[in-house]
């Protein structure tokens, strides 16, 4: 079992910055893929980032260049950095833990943080 609790949202002018945060606890954070998933109103939830346990990287084609994925295992936390915030960025951010090894899936979510991009 894996409980993560996002942070650092918040209402934001075109332009700026945030850095969003993913702690986690429970079990071995290291071993899991986490991302980064958004969701607009009226939208469906969409990926914004991933990184993985080999700490590869990808991004969705909007953020890419202006949002950075990171984690520290050390401290169990992931984290985004969001650069030149546009209005579309707004959405309820959520963090996401994956593993997938043979026979066994785990997939957990947090429960949200919100980003307002607006002037």
């Amino acid at each position: 079992q894996v409980q993560l609790v996002e942070s650092g949202g918040g209402l934001v002018q075109p332009g700026g910055s945030l850095r969003l945060s993913c702690a986690a606890a429970g079990s071995i954070f290291s071993l899991y893929d986490m991302a980064w998933y958004r969701q607009a109103p009226g939208k469906q939830r969409e990926l914004v980032a991933g990184i993985t346990s080999g700490l590869s990287t990808n991004y969705a084609n909007s953020v890419k260049g202006r949002f950075t994925i990171s984690r520290d295992n050390a401290k169990n936390t992931m984290y985004l950095q969001m650069n030149s915030l546009k209005p579309e960025d707004t959405a309820v951010y959520y963090c996401n833990a994956h593993y997938e090894r043979g026979p066994i899936l785990n997939d957990y979510w947090g429960q949200g943080t919100q980003v307002t991009v607006s002037s």
